[in-house]
């Protein structure tokens, strides 16, 4: 009994080994063939994924190798190129007092640059932070210790003070509050009266606001004009003007009483004579003369030194073909001797008694102007259109000058008033020819 039940034992044990023998061998294959799909997996993800995985380094040293050059520009009249800003420039402005040129950028920065330092190798600047925003327009306050700039998410107004410390440094500081949100609209431009008194936005509709220095709109105009293309308040303080879709440009006078206080904004007077829509103006610094660049292929100069309240019209003294689109600018040299007309990338400047076309520059910008404009002496002529800032020597407006001192010259009874206009006529000369044999930037 024992014996039998000894050997059922040893079959037993004998067929659970065989069992567990086979078992193994069964998980041994199937462990075999599962290292084997795995392999062939990995094979086809690194066949397929190998030229994926080489790719962004491909592309890598592609765009490194296909990255666009900055743009280069030279020209004769070229005086620098300012290029501190890492984001395309959006606008400018000068101070009153002539010392700065202000720039705003994408990078959300404004920088202050020094007009004197213009020859200089090196054109050092301060820059100001514009926290959490970026500025699309600046405008110098006029006494030149502050701006104002537009807020492109916060579509408002903030005002920047610049304060000087003990040891000389400048810092900039941000106002309380920003102006609330009043246009509805994609904004134009804006602008601060000469006298301190009011700020000026518009907007591409048809809507100007006219606010206090604390953020109160003191009155609101609707220009009907379909849209806005462009708007500005003239040097002088008194005026506010715009253009867009139809070929009026139309100003009004922002009034104060003799204590200061507010009283009305009153229409002045129309700009009538161009045929189709009008993309900008600019006005001299005296706001005796005014310029327009029409969709009409023309640019027209204007004497608006009248008596409108007397209802004197303002006369039209010049009408010339030029080069214009969507976006086109007008500047007007202070002494309005030269006009100046961007289209697309590239500037034009005329004579503006005569309407001779005296310098074109080609290509100043990758991109299409969006800045232009004279510095207060009449200098210098600068734009904006990509990083760089471009600074070009007014050579049209020595040459004027010059003519209108020889004709002065001609007409001068005077023997001290002859040799004075002699020095001058020689002075002028010397700096223009300064200007021409200066090296090309």
């Amino acid at each position: 009994m024992e014996v039998a039940a000894l050997f059922a034992l040893t079959v037993l044990l004998g067929a659970l080994v065989i069992l567990v023998a086979l078992a193994v061998g069964r998980r041994k294959e199937e462990i075999r063939e599962e290292i084997e799909q795995a392999a062939e997996f990995a094979a086809e993800g690194s066949a397929a994924k190998g030229p994926a995985s080489k790719k962004p380094k491909q592309e890598k040293q592609r765009s490194r190798k296909d990255k666009p050059t900055q743009h280069t520009f030279s020209h004769p009249l070229l005086a620098a190129s300012l290029k501190s800003h890492s984001a395309n420039v959006t606008c400018l402005d000068f101070s009153s007092n002539g010392k700065y040129l202000a720039s705003c950028a994408d990078d959300r920065t404004v920088r202050i640059w020094s007009t004197k330092d213009f020859l200089e190798r090196e054109h050092k600047c301060l820059r100001a932070n514009v926290e959490l925003d970026h500025a699309t327009l600046v405008r110098f306050s006029p006494d030149s210790r502050a701006f104002i700039t537009w807020l492109a998410n916060g579509d408002t107004i903030r005002i920047m003070k610049m304060i000087k410390k003990e040891d000389g440094t400048m810092i900039f500081k941000a106002a309380c509050e920003d102006f609330p949100q009043k246009h509805k609209a994609p904004i134009l431009n804006i602008g601060i009266a000469e006298t301190g008194k009011f700020i000026m936005s518009a907007s591409i509709d048809t809507s100007i606001h006219i606010w206090d220095l604390k953020g109160e709109v003191l009155a609101s105009i609707n220009t009907n004009q379909i849209t806005n293309s462009y708007a500005a308040v003239s040097p002088c303080g008194r005026f506010v003007a715009s253009c867009g879709f139809t070929p009026d440009v139309k100003v009004w006078e922002v009034c104060f009483g003799k204590g200061g206080e507010f009283k009305e904004v009153a229409r002045a007077f129309d700009l009538k004579g161009h045929s189709a829509g009008v993309h900008a103006l600019a006005f001299s610094n005296d706001s005796h003369r005014m310029v327009t660049v029409s969709k009409d292929g023309t640019w027209k100069l204007w004497n608006t030194n009248v008596e409108y309240k007397m209802q004197q019209d303002p006369y039209l003294l010049k009408t010339v073909p030029c080069a214009s689109s969507e976006g086109s600018l007008a500047a007007l040299s202070p002494d309005g001797r030269v006009v100046a007309i961007s289209d697309g990338c590239n500037v034009a400047m005329y004579n503006a008694t005569s309407g001779e076309l005296e310098e074109e520059l080609h290509g100043v910008h990758s991109e299409e102007i969006n800045d232009l404009r004279f510095d207060i002496n009449g200098r210098f002529l600068v734009c904006s259109g990509d990083k760089a800032i471009r600074v070009f020597h007014n050579a049209p407006g020595y040459r004027a000058a010059i003519r209108d001192m020889q004709d002065m010259l001609k007409k001068a009874q005077n023997e001290a008033m002859k040799q004075r206009l002699q020095q001058q006529i020689r002075e002028a000369q010397s700096t223009l020819d300064t200007v021409l044999a200066a090296p090309v930037e």
